[in-house]
């Protein structure tokens, strides 16, 4: 009667390196395809928002969060639509927060 074959078993080290490797890649292409223009507009859509959250802050500036939060808003729902990958999803849905609550700061302290 043959033996049953074991599987074999990678030593903890090697996992732990694998794992610690790919922990440290950071990439919005997870599906493995190249996307440049989706995460061109994903980062600018997230720039945007954190701008216009920042400059929404301040009670002077209501003019560039205003405008800066209307695009960042824009932009973001149309990149929402098209995007691959799920860290694509997440930068935007986290500029389109920031631009919209940004944007909402800068007309409550005067708009245009």
């Amino acid at each position: 009667m043959p033996e049953a074959a074991t599987p074999e078993v990678g030593s903890p080290e090697t996992a732990t390196a694998q794992t610690q490797a790919r922990a440290l890649q950071l990439t919005l292409n997870s599906d493995g395809r190249r996307h440049p223009l989706l995460n061109t507009v994903a980062c600018f859509t997230l720039a945007c928002g954190v701008a216009a959250f920042i400059l929404g802050l301040y009670h002077s500036q209501h003019l560039i969060p205003s405008i800066l939060g209307i695009v960042a808003f824009g932009v973001g729902l149309v990149a929402q639509m098209m995007s691959a990958t799920r860290e694509q999803r997440v930068l935007i849905v986290a500029g389109l927060v920031a631009g919209f609550v940004g944007m909402g700061l800068g007309i409550a302290h005067g708009g245009f």
